[in-house]
């Protein structure tokens, strides 16, 4: 059912001659969730993570479980209220989760969570290291 519903979506967006409107967004984290129940992650960022440190996929560290919490408010709490929409996609990653960008009142979303500290730039398609948030700077 997810990936009948990510096609649609994808269907939709190449469809869309200009951004699209989302109706409902769930932020799992700082960088993922769901938009109108399609799993969803942002292009070209990364948000610390809040799983358990040593869980698949989880934290690296107590500091950066604890970063990624608040990395979670911060989405939460400057997208709430505001139209979203989608100005992007770049098909599934390795979960099937839709890539996107997203813009908050006509800015891009990630632009301005990295200029309030809650994500860092990520080149995931260059195979470049997921960001460290356990030191300062660096990748792991």
């Amino acid at each position: 059912m997810s990936r009948f519903r990510s096609a649609a979506l994808a269907v939709m967006l190449a469809s869309a001659c200009s951004p699209v409107e989302v109706d409902s967004i769930y932020w799992s984290d700082g960088d993922s969730g769901r938009i109108n129940g399609v799993e969803f992650r942002l292009h070209g960022v990364d948000a610390p993570e809040t799983g358990g440190v040593g869980a698949f996929g989880g934290a690296e560290c107590e500091a950066e479980r604890e970063l990624g919490y608040e990395a979670k408010a911060a989405v939460v709490e400057y997208t709430r209220g505001k139209p979203i929409d989608i100005t992007r996609s770049y098909g599934a990653d390795r979960y099937g989760r839709e890539v996107v960008d997203l813009s908050v009142d006509g800015e891009d979303l990630g632009s301005i969570m990295i200029s309030r500290g809650a994500m860092k730039r990520w080149d995931y398609d260059s195979g470049e290291p997921k960001p460290d948030w356990c030191n300062s700077g660096g990748s792991r």
